[in-house]
């Protein structure tokens, strides 16, 4: 077996979504090994190594990046931050696992992505969805043909924390479109991971967005604070396969965190998709599906154990979902091959959601290029720094 990869988390204090969701995956992976976390302070750095069992802490990420007891970087920070870490680790020629969205902008995307593919290291992003087995196996049974051809797909979404009349102090600098951070690019990019992976890409799109709230007010605090990005997000479009697709995303603190429905309706039949654990947030952990045949009777479609792949003992949710992917990103490391989803995949995203800020604007509807080949990148450096061949 494999030395271990050794990780670097940026973005590790106690209580943050690495907490949260990287490292319950992390601790059951035996391909993996934290060896340091980075924070912005000194003192909280050291108090996530001692509780991560990590051996070093620092308080810059150039300072994790560069040290030679990590060979992977993982990017769980605000998204403003995601440039200048995925860069220090770029530049010290590590791997690199950057949390969804991957850039503030299609421009900062796509710069990102190309300094990746120069840098020849393993890069991989957190649309969680790519490795939902739930996902996986709705996929396969429109490619079985369980319900025909696939005809039209609906999906409606919640937004909450983001995209209401309240937002928590935790989230407040995300009311700037700069921030790159808000319900069309997170919820939104992940709902369309969602179906694109399921169901195929887009082929052109419509848009409304909408802001409701040019004021929230900070839930901790009531706090009014100025709100420039949208709360309600309605698109239509077509797939490349030629079946409609209709996507609403709404905001507000009455929705079900994570909650959300998905029809899929083709010439034998209907699918309905729901979170399997309703209380459960977010709803990408497990899914119920049900088949709705001609004849109209309807029945369940448990997972089979075949997608089952986390090990045991990782947390159900995100968390097991997080474990996939880094299964992924270290067969790729290990392998010499791109990981996937990687940051190509994370631009063509955010080239469907600049598509949609376009069609909001402007009123027409926008083609949309298909999904472009991975990258060829220089062969991939193994985490020991040398090249796979």
């Amino acid at each position: 077996m494999p030395e271990p990869i050794r990780v670097g988390i940026v973005g590790a204090s106690p209580h943050s979504w690495a907490a949260a969701a990287h490292l319950p995956a992390l601790v059951h992976l035996g391909e993996f090994a934290v060896t340091a976390v980075a924070t912005t302070r000194p003192d909280s750095a050291r108090t996530a190594a001692g509780l991560f069992g990590a051996r070093h802490a620092f308080a810059s990420a150039d300072e994790l990046a560069s040290h030679p007891e990590v060979d992977l970087v993982v990017v769980s920070v605000k998204v403003p931050a995601h440039a200048q870490v995925i860069r220090a680790a770029l530049a010290a020629g590590k791997h690199v696992y950057a949390e969804w969205p991957l850039g503030v902008d299609l421009a900062e995307a796509s710069a990102l992505a190309a300094a990746a593919a120069a840098a020849g290291v393993v890069h991989a992003v957190n649309l969680q969805v790519y490795q939902s087995p739930s996902a996986r196996f709705v996929a396969d049974l429109l490619a079985d043909g369980r319900i025909g051809p696939v005809e039209s797909v609906s999906m409606t979404a919640a937004g909450d924390p983001l995209g209401g009349s309240r937002i928590p102090r935790s989230l407040a600098w995300s009311t700037e479109p700069a921030a790159g951070n808000n319900l069309l690019t997170v919820m939104g990019g992940h709902a369309l991971a969602a179906l694109e992976r399921v169901a195929g890409p887009l082929a052109d799109v419509s848009a409304v967005l909408a802001n409701l709230h040019d004021q929230v007010a900070v839930a901790e605090t009531g706090e009014l604070i100025g709100n420039r990005v949208p709360g309600q997000v309605a698109l239509h479009g077509r797939l490349a396969s030629g079946a409609l697709l209709s996507l609403s995303v709404h905001g507000g603190s009455a929705a079900a965190p994570g909650g959300f429905a998905i029809t899929i309706t083709g010439t034998g039949g209907t699918l309905t998709i729901t979170p399997a654990d309703p209380g459960h947030y977010p709803g990408w952990a497990a899914w119920r599906v049900r088949r709705r045949g001609t004849d109209g009777a309807t029945t369940d479609l448990p997972l089979p154990d075949r997608y089952r792949l986390v090990p045991a003992g990782v947390p159900a949710g995100p968390a097991a979902h997080i474990a996939a992917m880094y299964r992924e990103i270290a067969q790729a490391i290990n392998e010499g091959r791109p990981a996937h989803p990687g940051f190509d995949t994370a631009v063509h995203f955010h080239q469907t959601l600049a598509a949609i800020e376009r069609a909001a604007q402007t009123g027409v509807r926008q083609p949309l290029a298909p999904p472009g080949a991975a990258r060829q990148a220089p062969a991939a450096r193994d985490h020991t720094g040398s090249n796979v061949a």
